[in-house]
């Protein structure tokens, strides 16, 4: 026999062996993973007021709650997904923590902590508005000059865009940033069909650029941007992303990109839309639309909505109740698809990946004369 297999080994058991290994490794880091911050959930859960401010009636959603099974299954499905995609080529598999990298997340830990008193002073006051005093009123859109998720500083501070990863991932055990990889998982798709790896691609409201280095380690050839209003999140998402000096991180609004018209093959905009005011959605889709080539894809990647899986409609009910996100009502009801195609976008494609809605759309291409 010309191969080298052991008696009884065929070349196919071969193969499957290394799957097989990358994914008990693969499932074992984000068992740990999402274990470490849905103990940290747990206990803020704990230590938190509650959602309901004291002499008012607690807060009954209008959804009956939801099957925990089918909330798990959906839970689970997000790694699912996400283990086949690595498999797939489309992105590398996600760092495990490296020893190095301990004390720095032990150290973000104790700074949610820390911080937690104080949002959840604001969730008991209902004061979402603290921010308007650190920001410029001439330079910030009113919207913008809020508390969003009672977080200490709202977009303004050092501190806020530190604690910003580490807030989300606990606030979704562990899940956003497998979510966020669904949309990466649309873009691979596109560059793969270009064959192109040094397209244009900027990512709308960048925030700490965490999506975007996963876009950069998976492609690093790109000619990549990131756009985001906070000057304390632009220096944060430049420091992450220092290993890729190519990448250009601009200050600017996204419903007035300082960004030339046709100039992007492909724009990205995650977890922005539920917390715009629905006039400024509209603006922010017709931006991302002027700014993308003929043919360019867009990838949206927000919350799903209510209806999109009833039994995590209870906890969508809760999510603007117990923190502060006064556009998440108007939000969920839009209709996502009306809002895109009057932009002139054209939908190739929606799923829900667990909390997150993702959608591919497409600028049309130029029909020759």
């Amino acid at each position: 026999m010309s191969d080298m297999s052991r008696p009884g080994e065929t070349p196919s058991r071969k193969l499957r062996a290394p799957f097989k290994a990358r994914e008990v490794s693969y499932r074992a880091a984000q068992t740990l993973r999402t274990a470490w911050y849905a103990g940290q959930l747990n206990l803020l859960r704990r230590r938190s007021g509650g959602f309901s401010r004291p002499g008012e009636p607690e807060f009954q959603p209008t959804s009956p709650a939801g099957d925990e099974a089918d909330v798990r299954k959906a839970f689970m499905q997000v790694f699912e997904e996400d283990r086949k995609n690595v498999e797939a080529g489309l992105y590398p598999a996600p760092e495990n923590v490296r020893p190095r990298d301990l004390l720095r997340t032990m150290e973000s830990a104790f700074l949610l902590f820390k911080d937690a008193s104080r949002v959840n002073k604001r969730r008991l006051k209902r004061d979402g508005v603290e921010a308007r005093e650190l920001a410029d009123g001439d330079r910030y859109p009113a919207y913008y000059r809020q508390n969003f998720h009672y977080q200490s500083g709202g977009w303004f501070t050092e501190e806020s865009a530190r604690l910003y990863d580490t807030q989300v991932e606990a606030l979704f055990a562990g899940s956003a940033d497998a979510m966020r990889r669904a949309a990466l998982a649309d873009m691979a798709r596109e560059i793969r069909r270009s064959e192109r790896r040094d397209q244009a691609v900027l990512d709308v409201a960048c925030g700490t650029g965490r999506f975007l280095k996963q876009v950069m380690a998976a492609y690093p050839r790109l000619q990549a941007s990131g756009l985001d209003l906070s000057p304390s999140y632009c220096r944060h998402s430049r420091q992450e992303l220092s290993a890729w000096p190519r990448v250009d991180i601009i200050e600017g609004a996204a419903e007035n990109m300082p960004v030339d018209d046709a100039s992007q093959d492909i724009v990205s905009c995650i977890f922005l839309f539920h917390e715009l005011p629905p006039r400024v959605r509209k603006q922010v889709a017709a931006e991302i639309h002027r700014v993308l080539r003929p043919g360019g894809l867009f990838v949206f990647a927000d919350s799903i909505q209510l209806g999109d899986n009833p039994a995590l409609d209870r906890r969508l009910e809760y999510f603007p109740e117990g923190f502060h996100e006064p556009f998440y009502k108007s939000y969920g009801e839009t209709d996502l698809a009306r809002l895109f195609g009057e932009a002139g976008f054209v939908c190739e494609g929606e799923r829900n990946v667990f909390l997150t809605k993702v959608m591919s759309l497409r600028k049309p291409s130029e029909r020759k004369s």
